[in-house]
């Protein structure tokens, strides 16, 4: 079993399911000390762009992070379900292939069926997610409300037609996952306040909040 998993071909999903580990510690970590490790996990990655600015955003990819539950869940909670989901399917597949063919198929190859499996699970996993997390209905919040509210950049560096995940907090203190995107030709990376000043579909546009007398 130990060989079975530490082979070449199943590296790339072992190396998925430790990140994912690891990342799970950190949550647990700070749970112990009631710190925000997913908020300073998010914060590491001021670089990381969830999307390619080459791509139209608001046609196939906004559909696509939609659709993965972008938005909806925190990227964080996203990214444990897909390296679970990427590091089990991967070496459920490989264990059939050995028991069908006698050998393990190269990694790089099982990556393609093993991605495809993974995100219709990260999609139904993060709808279950959003179910239990606190709802906008549950206190009548509509998104349209966010329009005038300070919201924080937590992963990538959002610019114009590249939207980043930023949070915000509504009337009642309860917490919302948004994407949002600057109204202006600059850059949000990671910690930036910004004002929320409208909303195209799913996502939000905004400007830096210079008003120190407004806060998230």
């Amino acid at each position: 079993m130990i060989e079975f998993a530490l082979a070449d071909e199943n590296l790339i999903f072992i190396v998925a399911l430790v990140v994912m580990l690891v990342i799970a510690m950190l949550e647990g970590v700070g749970m112990l000390l009631g710190m925000g490790i997913s908020e300073l996990f998010e914060a590491m990655l001021p670089d990381v762009d969830v999307n390619s600015p080459e791509v139209d955003a608001g046609n196939s990819l906004s559909r696509l992070l939609g659709w993965l539950r972008f938005g909806e869940v925190p990227v964080l909670m996203l990214l444990v379900v897909f390296l679970t989901a990427f590091g089990l399917i991967g070496l459920s597949l490989q264990t059939v292939a050995v028991s069908t063919f006698g050998v393990m198929v190269p990694g790089y190859l099982m990556a393609i069926p093993t991605l495809m499996v993974a995100m219709p699970v990260v999609r139904v996993s993060g709808g279950v997610l959003a179910r239990i997390m606190p709802k906008d209905e549950t206190e009548a919040v509509t998104e349209r409300s966010f329009v005038g509210r300070i919201a924080v950049v937590t992963l990538g560096c959002a610019k114009p037609g590249s939207p980043a995940e930023a949070r915000l907090s509504d009337q009642f203190g309860q917490s919302h996952y948004i994407m949002v995107e600057p109204d202006d030709d600059e850059s949000f990376p990671a910690g930036t306040e910004v004002l929320l000043v409208s909303q195209q579909g799913a996502r939000f546009r905004g400007i830096r909040n210079s008003n120190q007398m407004l806060k998230p």
